[in-house]
């Protein structure tokens, strides 16, 4: 009885602990990984480790406020991303561009917007649901021709911050991206439609699917004991295998 007393008088001495839970940024993750974005190629190894920052290991990753018209976010640890004088890959393009995100986590969105300067030339309304992983915009980028910096910025519904991509484009430069065939939103506002095409293309089968790996529209692979066929040209990632990325394999 004497040791149960004494117990209950040392629990009564000992302070409340209050848990604090720190507020953080959104949960939800993205970036555009076709054509790769600065952070895309950060990524993939195009450009050395040592000018990308935490844009090498977090792609997904170039979160600010909303408003922003930079690559970054103005995130100090992606500043790398706004220095126009890296070597950055550019995308040769027609008039009309297919662009794809992939979200390490999926977020409320409340649309998305695309800026060459400070003209906004795509808009895709979010209307606060998660998007599918991947989502595929057409964006029309409105007369602009030559050398030109795609700002791609993914809006959350919840939260004040918004995920920031660059896309370093040549427009008129020898070809179009937009690839067959894929389900995809016009993205010219005010209003947006939706298209769906096949192709009857049947190339020889290809090899199991590897990460890290170019594939072109047309090629074949087997995974998980399934054949698919590429939708898109793209190189490969870690979390891109065949079932999760509908917008680049269609299951054969």
């Amino acid at each position: 009885m004497k040791n149960m007393r004494k117990a209950a008088l040392v629990l009564a001495a000992v302070p409340a602990i209050v848990l604090i839970t720190p507020v953080g940024s959104a949960s939800a993750h993205g970036y555009v990984s076709s054509p790769a974005s600065r952070s895309a190629q950060c990524a993939r190894g195009d450009v050395a480790e040592s000018l990308c920052g935490q844009a090498k290991y977090e792609p997904q990753s170039a979160e600010g406020v909303k408003g922003k018209k930079n690559c970054s976010g103005d995130n100090g640890a992606f500043a790398p991303l706004d220095n126009d004088s890296l070597p950055w890959k550019v995308t040769n393009t027609g008039q009309t561009l297919s662009l794809t995100w992939t979200f390490t986590a999926r977020h409320a969105t409340r649309d998305y917007e695309y800026f060459i300067g400070n003209t906004r030339v795509g808009y895709v309304a979010g209307n606060n649901q998660q998007p599918n992983n991947p989502t595929t915009h057409n964006i029309n980028l409105g007369g602009f021709s030559g050398r030109q910096k795609l700002f791609a910025v993914w809006n959350i519904g919840d939260t004040v911050n918004a995920f920031y991509s660059c896309i370093d484009l040549n427009i008129n430069g020898g070809g179009g991206t937009t690839p067959p065939p894929t389900t995809t939103t016009t993205t010219r506002p005010p209003t947006t439609t939706t298209t769906t095409t096949t192709t009857t293309q049947q190339p020889p089968a290809g090899g199991t699917w590897a990460a890290n790996t170019s594939y072109a529209v047309g090629s074949t692979v087997t995974y998980g004991g399934s054949s698919y066929r590429c939708r898109q040209a793209h190189t490969s990632l870690t979390g891109w295998e065949p079932p999760n990325v509908a917008a680049l394999w269609e299951k054969i």
